[in-house]
């Protein structure tokens, strides 16, 4: 029966009135000597507590339990304190008084047993008579349990026992932990060990079933005695097989198991521990050697409880001779014999009459002693919230009105008489707070589960730190219950975790054979048969051709050096072009300015800065109307340069034409017909661009036909023709341009521009005819980046062979600004 499980045996037990007070006991003679080895206080409901205070029986015979755990007494101190603390409180049962009955279960089923009927009869075993004890044995599985520390999962049968309760989460949460653990370090073969007992045994179970989801094999599983021989440590240890091992023991086990890892000189194991031992700083004392760096998740630690320090140091000589379980403790831990100590304590203590005698001054604040040590706070907090518990009930209960109440006819228990199903009742339905935690149960009475993953790291001083490293959440979403802080991490070797798999992943272009009858861990690599597949359009093989993987997609970007180039020079030359005109304003009513046509220049200016700006249309991830806006832009902002440049030019040209005698030529070149012209000569690039859109306009495409691995995002003309009619119709205004330009440049004028347009339009030319192979040959992004360059570079050639001479006078010449300086020749 699982009920026999050594865990198990630490819990409280609720007795209602006082022990020892059934008139079937009434015969029993009071021993008065066994009473020493118990804590008790008198109350108006008593609270039993079995705690594990010695271990290792020598004899499940007799109650002999050489080994002494300070650890286990500040857990029964806590119980203590617990009940002192609520019987102060005016809010909690003021008109009833707990009372406590603490005992040793010397970690030991038998020991436990005995314990268990002296709790509830109240009296020694040497009054039990037969029919006594059958009757203590019905009355004892008739009460209700609170367990502070078992967490089988087997306990959460409801069915099975209708009586349990417990502040220890279910090992089928620590379970989930532990596998979502080993599958986040790709651990994926592990041992898994654990004493014989049913805690282990449901929990190895539960891991083996759960692992199986997240590719996690045991590589090896086994089940070893309480007392370890050396022939189960033989067994135990000549099968390690995994450097990670996962441990569900209590701190006596581990202490054997260390030792003959010890002997054998055994390294480098990572120690997964399950929360019995998470936090046993008992162990490091020995073997801080071998457990640095162990994993394990333990029980929510309470950050502080007010007043137990004080408490539990509170101890003095004049109170440990009431019991044989103080005054072990204070001999143990000041190494000194007290006044009447004899040869052996009655739990079997060895003996201390070799030490000196306690003077009396000792002080629990002058050393260190588990016992005292209140920074982890686990397992005493969960002993606190089960006093709480029974309080909390208890105090439902007393306030429950006669007709309202949850039993038959409404009627209500008596807080002081009750029946034990009637406390039962209360317990399952309690929703209280303990420390600011809100406390609550599911309908198998267990609590919400929330564990603190511990790392065990090395003090600079050699002591144990318990480093919180991460948790685990069960009332978290899936998938986020889990969180872990890997640089936080200290391991036994090394700065990284181990690698602990059965085989390794497969190279590229082999695959998976299992391996019959073993872990689906277990596989061998062959290669892949030789069978090809295409690949899709957007994807490719890699290198080892085991694998379709997505192509690089390319286009000409804001992010890339060269788009942020261009875009710089770009918006640059659009800003000096603003910056000119701006000066041209400021300076508008100046001969220079006046001179060679006013008007024209501050529109040649407005378009230059057009063609600066249409540079940017070609910069980005290309699209359908991006393509349909960047050409025609293109094409009709430099026919509007070149439009109002021939202007300019033949303007001049003719004015001094118009000087001959009798001409009068020059009345066709008036400011409207300056406009008209400039007009004119863009309306047939417009004409060319609407033709062109409306018949086969540019749009976005994918090309994969360049490079196998890369997917060029580019803008196609659509329609080639119309794309070199846009640019052969530029060059033949260009053309045009220069021969009006080249004729008038000699003409006798100090500010004559036709020079200057002569020099730009040559700069003109040679950035196109150079632009044309280079664009021909090139492909994806560097296509789009020439066609950039040349923009900029003509667009700058027009902008400062024409107006920097200008802008020079302007700025730093202002003495040549002047008519008389202009009508020098």
């Amino acid at each position: 029966m699982a009920l026999l499980a050594v865990k198990l045996l630490m819990f409280l037990l609720v007795i209602s009135g006082k022990p020892g007070s059934a008139a079937a006991l009434d015969d029993c003679v009071f021993l008065g000597e066994e009473e020493k080895n118990s804590l008790y206080e008198d109350g108006d409901v008593v609270v039993g507590g079995l705690f594990p205070l010695h271990y290792s029986p020598l004899s499940s015979l007799i109650s002999f339990c050489p080994g002494f755990s300070s650890r286990a007494l500040r857990w029964m101190q806590t119980m203590a304190f617990a009940i002192q603390e609520i019987n102060q409180r005016s809010d909690l049962l003021p008109q009833l008084k707990l009372g406590f009955h603490i005992r040793d279960s010397c970690d030991d089923i038998p020991v436990s047993l005995r314990a268990s009927l002296l709790l509830v009869n109240g009296q020694p075993e040497s009054c039990a008579a037969i029919n006594r004890t059958v009757s203590s044995v019905n009355y004892y599985f008739l009460l209700f349990q609170v367990s502070y520390f078992a967490s089988c999962s087997c306990l959460s049968n409801q069915r099975e026992f209708p009586t349990f309760m417990r502040t220890m989460p279910s090992d089928t949460f620590q379970v989930r932990a532990l596998a979502q653990l080993v599958s986040y370090f790709s651990w994926t073969w592990v041992g898994v060990i654990g004493v014989e007992s049913d805690y282990a045994r449901f929990a190895i179970q539960l891991f083996l079933q759960e692992s199986v989801q997240y590719g996690v094999c045991a590589a090896y599983t086994h089940f070893y005695p309480v007392t370890l021989s050396q022939q189960a440590l033989d067994e135990l240890l000549d099968m390690s097989s995994s450097k990670v091992i996962i441990n569900f023991c209590s701190e006596s086990e581990m202490q054997g198991i260390l030792r003959e890892v010890r002997r054998r000189n055994i390294s480098g194991l990572q120690w997964i521990t399950s929360e019995a031992w998470a936090t046993a700083k008992s162990l490091w004392e020995k073997s801080a050697d071998l457990l640095t760096g162990t994993l394990g998740f333990a029980i929510r630690r309470a950050a502080v409880i007010p007043g137990l320090k004080r408490h539990l140091t509170s101890l003095n000589p004049a109170h440990i001779h009431k019991s044989a379980f103080l005054a072990e403790f204070w001999e143990e831990t000041f190494k000194c014999r007290l006044n009447g100590s004899v040869n052996k304590h009655s739990h079997g203590a060895v003996s201390y009459l070799d030490r000196p005698p306690c003077d009396g001054m000792e002080d629990l604040n002058d050393v260190y002693s588990p016992y005292s040590d209140v920074t982890q706070l686990r397992v005493s907090y969960n002993v606190y919230k089960a006093v709480y518990l029974v309080a909390h009930a208890l105090q439902d209960m007393s306030i429950c009105k006669i007709g309202k109440g949850p039993f038959l006819n409404g009627t209500c228990a008596d807080p002081k008489n009750f029946k034990p199903w009637q406390l039962i009742h209360y317990m399952k339905r309690a929703n209280f707070s303990a420390l600011g935690e809100k406390i609550s149960f599911d309908q198998n009475g267990d609590p919400i589960a929330y564990y603190d993953l511990l790392n065990w790291q090395r003090r600079p001083d050699g002591s144990l730190h318990l480093v919180k490293v991460g948790f685990y959440d069960a009332s978290s979403s899936a998938g986020r219950s889990l969180v872990i802080n890997d640089s936080a991490i200290r391991w036994p070797l090394g700065k990284q975790a181990f690698r602990s798999v059965c085989s390794d992943s497969c190279p590229p272009g082999s695959r998976i054979a299992r391996r019959k009858g073993e872990p689906i861990c277990c596989y061998d690599c062959v290669p892949y048969a030789l069978e090809c597949s295409r690949c899709s359009e957007d994807t490719w093989s890699n290198n080892a051709r085991n694998l379709c993987i997505p192509k690089t997609i390319e286009y000409l970007s804001y992010h890339e050096l060269v788009g942020i180039l261009l875009c710089v020079a770009s918006v640059l030359g659009a800003f000096i072009s603003i910056s000119i005109i701006v000066l041209f304003h400021t300076y508008k009513a100046t001969p220079l300015v006046r001179a060679n046509n006013m008007e024209l220049s501050f529109l040649l200016l407005v378009f230059l800065v057009v063609c600066f700006l249409v540079g940017l249309l070609f910069i980005g991830e290309p699209s359908d109307w991006l393509c349909r806006i960047r050409y025609p832009a293109f094409g009709i902002s430099f026919a509007l340069c070149i439009s109002c440049l021939l202007a300019k030019t033949a303007v001049v040209l003719m004015a001094f034409r118009a000087t001959l005698p009798g001409s009068n030529v020059m009345k066709w070149f008036g400011s409207n017909q300056q406009r008209a012209s400039v007009l004119l000569g863009t309306a047939v690039q417009v004409i060319i661009c609407l033709i062109w859109l409306l018949t086969s306009p540019p749009h976005a495409t994918s090309n994969t036909d360049y490079h196998s691995a890369t997917i060029i995002i580019e803008c196609v003309t659509g329609s080639e023709v119309g794309f070199w009619c846009v640019l052969g119709y530029i060059g033949i205004l260009a053309c045009m341009c220069f021969v009006t330009a080249f004729l008038a440049r000699k003409l006798p004028d100090n500010f004559n521009e036709a020079k200057f347009i002569t020099f730009s339009m040559l700069i003109f030319f040679a950035v196109w005819i150079t632009f044309i192979p280079v664009y021909v040959s090139t492909a994806g992004k560097y296509t789009v980046a020439v066609h950039i360059f040349a923009i900029l570079a003509s667009a700058f050639g027009l902008l400062f062979c024409i107006f920097a001479p200008k802008c020079y006078i302007l700025i730093l010449k202002p003495e040549k600004n002047s008519k008389k300086h202009m009508m020098q020749r």
